[in-house]
């Protein structure tokens, strides 16, 4: 066999995996151009300020909110890894935060109401949201009671026909821009799992509070709120789904969140990898770039098969959600690794930037302070360990 004959490997050949279509690379590039004119330029802006109402607006111009979601209600009819796309996608803005706060509202507000929703619900809260003209926002966590969803004491007793909600949720992504909210409640103390209920709740009722914007270490550029419903009263029509089924129902969607979160960690990886290799063939140190020593070069291979691997395991369950398994041991497999390699590679890539990536004008920092959350957010760490070890019966 000649020379020229033998198979070499073409390290810069483009990737594609199975699951993604030319339909879902054109859609690819869509929004990547979109990301890098109208987003990533004020990244550093909205750390600041946090990003405006009017990126869910253009976004829902765009078609960029309801890519899943059936036309009828003015969505684009894709499927499941459309979202998958988006969420890539938006790691180019540069801006974890944004890219949270629109994921709550793609991936975990709206889609219980899609599975869930009355029609008249759907009229009333879906199709706006897709437009962008409602800002949605999931009401889980309180104040004592995060991981432990079973805990949540935020309550809502009939009267007649109407509801009476009271009680307090905190770190709500969206929680002082939105229009509405899923909240979830206890019904019935004494029914255990089977005492919950999801509502569709207006922000601008009476009794609803938005006492807080809450600081935190990352993610600036959203909004994080304590909120406080005190008698605010709901119709029986606010009811999402069934009455004492909301625990499940509020289960199902947190499936489909943390898969989309660990997309979204893996394009976050992905996107501080590039910036730092970027760096590295720059970088001069003992008369040579710093990426062609070996130590460094070690540390980028590392990453890379880091990041591949998580890659991997998220599409290919993915692939298994989407054709209608319900794979709960390999999404919450998925956002473990994926949430726990993200902050292993963001805080590597600061590490190769040395005193510059702890400087603010590089970007690296933000990235390691903005990925630090997947490891709590959409099920901690912890939990996500406890859900894969009980799955085997221990």
């Amino acid at each position: 066999m000649a020379a020229s004959d033998v198979l070499k490997p073409d390290h810069a050949a483009p990737r594609r995996h199975f699951i993604f279509t030319d339909e879902h690379e054109a859609l690819r590039e869509s929004i990547r151009s979109y990301v890098r004119r109208e987003l990533a330029p004020h990244a550093d802006e909205w750390e600041r300020t946090t990003f405006p109402d009017s990126v869910f607006r253009r976004m829902g111009e765009l078609g960029f909110l309801g890519l899943s979601m059936p036309e009828a209600y003015g969505g684009q009819g894709g499927d499941y890894f459309a979202n998958l796309v988006l969420a890539e996608e938006l790691s180019g803005s540069h801006s974890g935060g944004l890219a949270m706060g629109v994921a709550v509202h793609t991936d975990m507000a709206t889609p219980p109401i899609l599975q869930f929703g009355s029609e008249e619900q759907k009229q009333r809260y879906l199709v706006p949201a897709i437009r962008g003209d409602r800002i949605s926002c999931l009401g889980i966590t309180e104040p004592d009671a995060g991981s432990d969803v079973a805990g949540i004491r935020t309550r809502a007793v009939r009267d007649g026909d109407e509801w009476v909600i009271n009680g307090s949720k905190t770190y709500i992504t969206n929680g002082h821009r939105a229009d509405f909210i899923v909240l979830v409640t206890k019904t019935d103390p004494d029914a255990g799992y089977d005492g919950f209920t999801l509502f569709l709740v207006d922000m601008d009722l009476p009794g609803v509070v938005r006492e807080k914007r809450l600081e935190k270490l990352g993610m600036h550029a959203s909004d994080t709120a304590l909120l406080a419903f005190q008698d605010v009263r709901v119709p029986d029509s606010a009811v999402l789904g069934t009455v004492g089924k909301g625990f499940y129902q509020i289960m199902w969607e947190l499936q489909g969140e943390r898969l989309i979160g660990a997309a979204g960690c893996v394009a976050g990886a992905q996107a501080a990898f590039d910036r730092t290799l970027g760096y590295a063939l720059e970088r001069k140190a003992f008369g040579r770039e710093i990426g062609h020593f070996q130590v460094i070069r070690h540390k980028f291979a590392a990453m890379a098969t880091k990041i591949e691997a998580a890659r991997q395991l998220t599409y290919t369950t993915a692939w298994r959600f989407a054709n209608g398994e319900y794979p709960v041991r390999e999404i919450s497999m998925a956002k473990l690794h994926a949430a726990q390699m993200c902050c292993e590679v963001a805080d590597e890539c600061l590490q190769i930037f040395g005193g510059a990536g702890y400087m603010r004008e590089y970007g690296i920092e933000r990235a390691w302070r903005d990925l630090r959350l997947n490891r709590i957010g959409a099920g901690t760490d912890e939990i996500m360990l406890d859900v894969i070890g009980r799955s085997y019966g221990l």
